[in-house]
């Protein structure tokens, strides 16, 4: 580096021996070496900087593509979630009308068969109620039968003397031989 330098301070003390030669005043060389600089600049970076700027528009056009395409994508996916929603309300409020028709349809058909158990308990009871009336009836048919007999009985035991009771048995022996000798 210090060569370097060196041979810049050494091109500085050349004794000026025409036109060409440098001119080692800042303020007088400064305009002319930015100008160069940027001409130089210009003139071989003006490719670069347009590669740089075509390539940096087509990433922000690929940019905007790409997130067109997924707006359109969302916009799609919304639509298609809409039509869903709207099938899915559809198919609730159909459930729901189902539904209530079924409860009413069940309602109506606990009703009625409520009401055959209330009418067969009805037939039931009505039935229970006539067999104990019958069997009252024959109970007290068996009791009066059973008094009757004993009354009778003893009526007759009381009324009926041994000779009156022998001539009863044997008129009734003969009438069971009689009935013998018809049937033979």
């Amino acid at each position: 580096m210090k060569n370097l330098t060196d041979s810049f301070v050494y091109l500085g003390h050349w004794p000026s021996a025409g036109s060409f030669g440098f001119n080692t005043d800042i303020l007088a060389t400064n305009p002319i070496n930015l100008s160069v600089v940027f001409g130089v600049l210009i003139f071989f970076g003006k490719g670069v900087l347009n590669d740089l700027l075509d390539n940096r528009k087509q990433r922000i056009l690929n940019t905007i593509r790409n997130s067109e395409e997924l707006r359109e994508g969302a916009i799609q996916q919304l639509e298609n979630a809409r039509a869903r929603l709207r099938k899915v309300e559809t198919e609730a409020d159909q459930f729901r009308v189902n539904g209530y028709s079924e409860i009413e349809r069940e309602k109506v058909n606990l009703i009625n068969s409520t009401y055959r158990t209330l009418k067969q308990l009805e037939n039931y009871k009505n039935e229970t109620i006539l067999f104990e009336q019958q069997r009252t009836i024959n109970q007290v048919r068996e009791r009066v039968f059973q008094q009757a007999l004993q009354g009778a009985i003893g009526t007759l035991n009381s009324c009926l003397s041994n000779e009156l009771h022998l001539r009863t048995i044997n008129a009734n022996i003969g009438m069971f031989g009689t009935m013998k000798e018809i049937t033979d």
